[in-house]
C-alpha cells in the first residue's frame, strides 16, 4: 500500500506516525506529558486544571481568550484554569512540548487563603520558570518525590504570583528557626525516605511554606539537601571501596539507575568513573 502512495501522501503517513503522547506517571494533582505532533492537534476544549509547560521545538499555536497565540522553543505556556483554548502545530515543521496539568486545590493549599493566581500573558519568556518547571517533566519516566513535589509547588507558586502582579510575602523568625529544625532533621534522616508530614511535625509549617523558607534560608529546597547529603554519603562508601553494587541502596537511593543519574548530575562524573579515580589516587599514594 505504501508503495502505491504519493510523495506528499507517504509525507503525510510518516508525519501522523511520528505525533504521539507520553505520559508520566501519575502523581497527586499533577499530570506529565510530553507530546509532538505536526498540524492541529486539539479541538477547542478547557480543562479543570492549570496547564503549565514548555515548548522544546517548533512552534506552539493556539486560541487563547480571544487572541492567537505563538510559543517558541524555550518559551512557557501558562494557560488558567476552565478557560478556552486549542492547540497544534505553527508550521510545517511539527511541535513538540512538555507539559503539565496542575490541580488548583495544591496551588490553593499553598497560597494560605489567597486567591488563585492569573498570569495575563499566555506565553511566557522566564527562564527561572522554565528551569522550575523543567525540573518536574525531565524526567517523564520516573515518580515524583513527596518532599520534591512540595518544593516545586511552593516554586511554582510564587512564580505565578509574580507573573500575575501579586507581592510575595517577608520571611519572619519562626520560619528561619523552623528551617533550621528541617535540616536538622533531615541530616539525621539522609538514609530513608523523610516524609512532608514528619517535617511539618518538626517544624509547625506547612510543607509549602516550609519548602519555601527553607530555600530562602539555605539556597536550596529539602528534597536537593536530602538528595546531596545521600551522595556525600555514596562517595564516601566510594572512597572506602564498597562495591558500587551495594552503594546506591546503601545511600538510600531506589535502584542503581536512579543513584547513576543523580551522581552525573551532582558532581559532573558516573560513579563508575569516580571511583576509578579516587581509588586510582589511593593506589598511587
Amino acid at each position: 500500500m505504501a508503495q502505491a502512495l504519493g510523495g506528499e501522501a507517504r509525507e503525510g503517513l510518516g508525519r501522523l506516525c511520528a505525533d504521539r503522547i507520553v505520559s508520566a506517571p501519575g502523581g497527586s494533582g499533577i499530570e506529565r506529558i510530553e507530546a509532538q505532533f505536526h498540524g492541529n492537534a486539539f479541538d477547542l476544549h478547557r480543562h479543570d486544571t492549570y496547564a503549565i509547560g514548555v515548548t522544546l521545538s517548533g512552534v506552539q499555536r493556539f486560541h487563547y481568550r480571544g487572541a492567537v497565540q505563538n510559543s517558541l522553543a524555550g518559551q512557557v505556556i501558562v494557560l488558567h484554569p476552565d478557560e478556552l483554548h486549542d492547540g497544534g502545530a505553527g508550521t510545517e515543521d511539527g511541535l513538540r512540548y512538555r507539559i503539565l496539568y496542575l490541580e488548583p486545590s495544591l496551588l490553593l493549599d499553598c497560597l494560605g487563603g489567597a486567591k488563585l493566581p492569573f498570569v495575563r500573558d499566555a506565553v511566557v519568556s522566564d527562564p527561572g520558570l522554565r528551569g522550575t518547571l523543567l525540573s518536574a517533566l525531565t524526567p517523564l519516566d520516573e515518580e515524583l518525590d513527596e518532599l520534591f513535589v512540595a518544593d516545586f509547588v511552593a516554586q511554582l507558586a510564587q512564580q505565578l504570583k509574580r507573573h500575575a502582579g501579586q507581592p510575595a510575602k517577608p520571611t519572619g523568625k519562626k520560619a528561619w528557626r523552623a528551617a533550621a529544625l528541617a535540616r536538622d532533621y533531615l541530616e539525621d534522616n539522609a538514609e530513608r525516605a523523610v516524609r512532608s508530614g514528619e517535617l511539618e511535625a518538626i517544624t509547625g509549617l506547612d510543607r509549602y511554606a516550609l519548602s519555601r523558607h527553607f530555600r530562602a534560608t539555605y539556597a536550596t529546597s529539602p528534597h536537593r539537601f536530602l538528595l546531596m547529603r545521600r551522595l556525600q554519603r555514596a562517595r564516601r562508601m566510594i572512597a572506602a571501596g564498597e562495591p558500587l553494587a551495594e552503594i546506591a541502596a546503601g545511600a538510600g537511593f531506589s535502584d542503581q539507575s536512579h543513584f547513576n543519574r543523580h551522581f552525573k548530575k551532582a558532581f559532573g562524573l558516573t560513579p563508575g568513573r569516580w571511583a576509578a579515580l579516587v581509588r586510582g589516587a589511593g593506589a598511587a599514594a
